[in-house]
């Protein structure tokens, strides 16, 4: 047989460009939660509901009605009468009246009547009384429908990878079934006369050697987002070759060989895709590596088995099958030079195609964005969530919602120990993060603020964004330290931050209700005059600003105080976060009129009364406006206002 020679060597970008020529993504599947990990979303996951889906109780003690504790102490302590238990897991079956209290668990329901609890410690009980010895506010020792995940927030984003973190929030979530990227699925075939599948019987004496490669190949692809199906090995004859790698260009989407790559008079593989596909290139400038096809292969039928398969079945329910073509690249047979070949030039590409981020180490360094005081004699893990700063360098800031929050961990990318002995950690301080995955890597746009649907839809369009919907107020403080690359804030701000605008966008707020409007809500001065049911927004929401704002121009014309307004709404005092929690009592029939926007209300099918519409601005700290993703943001903002 003629001697085949090398081609004119590729560069290692050519052999790059080859690779990412090649067609490798497989389509999109849904799967069960169940296998769900390690898969990455295509879509946006939205709340369907509050979670939790009902006011509860943080602590165990005692639930009752906060004005009737206005006053109590120590000394002087509240007697309330005790008229029944709340377990959790079971629907209240009693009704908290004026001086009346009910013993309450740790997460149970809380009764009618009740809009606030005391712990136990503050508390004695004297038989049928309860003898409360601190006054609480309306809230005190509550959480909230919605305080963990609201009803309509941006739960998880396309291109999330999903790790327990983001299983446990969907789970939460009720969702069981997700949309993903399906994965490639690859065909591995060793060649050479010489090899023996581990577990076997080997002659040394023939110069036989174990396959090493198609199961550690087997390993990268998996570990890369792939789904790897390991064939027989091929001997060196070229029909034998042939009848397998057409197989596998029937059954996969990228066919993956090792060995007879070489220019040697018995290294046929060359010519089997030159005939039965498309070479690319033979040979890369690269060592170890040298040895590398790339190209295109052409199926054919086969009734042959597929053999050994490493994950799945060759023709099974739910596999990804190429249709007959394949992309192909042929390793070295070196399992060193194998391994290192396809962890530079195919992983990478596999990882693209599945969706998956560049690995890193499971450990990170990086500066403490502010200080975080620590509970001494006590060994804290503490949560936190990694970004960098203008100039590339790592920032860490804690990430803590409570312990009851499992929005805590998903926005977590790892955690920092801190030793019973450490007092706090000064801002600026380096610390070591270890990741919770070593393929956590910062966000391209760090972001915070307001909850809001344009900005949800502008986010859909970002590469790799963290943003963290927590209202128009923490968003500016949080700029000011230095830890966000922008702030979304809304509404009229008493204070603001050294920035610079990169774009804003309006939106329309008022008064929402039952669709029909019932009750005929004309305005704000409803809420003043009549007995309705009103939903509030957070002190922190950019809404809930606008709303007082215009309670007081209300309260100016009528010649009183916001205040005393405020304090003829039934329900003003207790705000929900996210602007569909409001809506959703609404249609709950648990209230009359809720504060959002009008965009929400078309969406959830109620009706909307007009008050008046409020600038959304993003504001970005002057040292990130060159980060990469600020640019990306930059110009989603100018793609949404066209």
């Amino acid at each position: 047989m003629e001697r085949k020679e090398f081609r004119d060597l590729a560069t290692p970008a050519e052999a790059h460009e080859a690779i990412r020529s090649l067609s490798l993504e497989a389509g999109i599947e849904r799967v069960p939660l169940a296998e769900a990990r390690g898969r990455v979303l295509v879509a946006r996951m939205d709340a369907e509901l509050d979670v939790p889906g009902f006011d509860r109780a943080s602590l165990d003690g005692y639930a009752l009605r906060a004005p009737d504790t206005f006053g109590a102490d120590e000394a002087d302590p509240a007697t309330l009468e005790l008229v029944g238990a709340v377990h959790a897991g079971e629907e209240p079956g009693v009704t908290v009246g004026t001086g009346e209290a009910v013993e309450i668990s740790t997460g149970a329901v809380m009764p009618d009547g009740a809009d606030a609890m005391v712990p136990v410690e503050r508390t004695d009980e004297d038989g049928e009384t309860v003898l409360v010895r601190t006054s609480v506010a309306p809230g005190d020792n509550v959480m909230f429908a919605g305080a963990d995940v609201a009803a309509g927030e941006r739960a998880l984003g396309p291109g999330t990878r999903l790790t327990p973190r983001e299983i446990g929030l969907l789970s939460a979530l009720g969702i069981d079934e997700v949309p993903v990227r399906a994965r490639p699925r690859v065909g591995i075939i060793s060649t050479g006369d010489e090899l023996v599948r581990p577990g076997g019987d080997l002659e040394s004496a023939r110069g036989e050697i174990y396959d090493v490669n198609s199961y550690t190949i087997a390993a990268g692809v998996e570990e890369a987002g792939g789904e790897a199906v390991v064939y027989p090995h091929a001997g060196d004859e070229q029909a034998e070759m042939e009848r397998l790698l057409r197989q596998a260009a029937d059954e996969c989407d990228l066919v993956l060989s090792s060995g007879s790559t070489s220019a040697s008079a018995v290294d046929v593989i060359y010519r089997v895709i030159e005939e039965q596909g498309e070479l690319l290139l033979h040979g890369v400038s690269v060592k170890p590596g040298k040895p590398m096809l790339v190209g295109r292969l052409e199926g054919g039928s086969s009734n042959d088995p597929a053999g050994e398969a490493s994950s799945g079945s060759v023709d099974g329910e739910g596999s990804s099958v190429a249709g007959g073509n394949s992309a192909y690249v042929g390793l070295p047979g070196y399992p060193v030079s194998a391994m290192m070949v396809f962890r530079t030039f195919v992983a990478p590409a596999l990882r693209e195609a599945a969706g998956l981020p560049e690995p890193e180490t499971a450990t990170r360094t990086g500066r403490l964005a502010r200080e975080e005081r620590s509970e001494q004699g006590r060994h804290r893990l503490v949560p936190v969530g990694i970004t960098t700063d203008g100039d590339g360098s790592t920032l860490v800031y804690p990430v803590d919602k409570g312990s009851g929050a499992t929005t805590s961990l998903a926005e977590a990318d790892g955690v920092v120990e801190v030793d019973a002995d450490t007092d706090y950690l000064e801002a600026g301080e380096t610390v070591e993060v270890r990741l919770f995955s070593p393929d956590s890597r910062p966000p391209t746009l760090f972001g915070v603020g307001e909850d809001d649907p344009t900005m949800n839809r502008i986010l859909d369009r970002l590469e790799h964004p963290r943003y963290l919907a927590i209202g128009s107020r923490p968003a500016l403080r949080r700029l000011r330290d230095g830890v966000p690359d922008v702030a979304v804030v809304a509404g009229p701000l008493e204070r603001t931050v050294d920035h610079v605008e990169l774009g804003s966008w309006t939106r329309e707020w008022g008064l929402i209700v039952p669709p029909g409007n019932p009750g005929d809500v004309q305005g704000v001065f409803d809420l003043l005059d009549r007995d309705l049911r009103f939903v509030n927004r957070t002190t922190d929401s950019g809404l809930r600003t606008s709303f007082d704002a215009t309670l007081e121009t209300t309260a100016d014309r009528r010649g009183s105080s916001r205040r005393e307004l405020a304090s003829a709404i039934a329900g003003y005092d207790i705000g929900l976060r996210a602007h569909e929690s409001p809506a959703r009592r609404v249609i709950a029939g648990e209230a009359d009129v809720a504060l959002g926007l009008r965009e929400t209300a078309t969406h959830l099918g109620l009706e909307f009364v007009p008050i008046d519409e409020q600038s959304v601005r993003v504001l970005v700290a002057p040292d990130r406006t060159d980060k990469p993703g600020v640019s990306e943001l930059e110009s989603a903002v100018s793609q949404m206002n066209q």
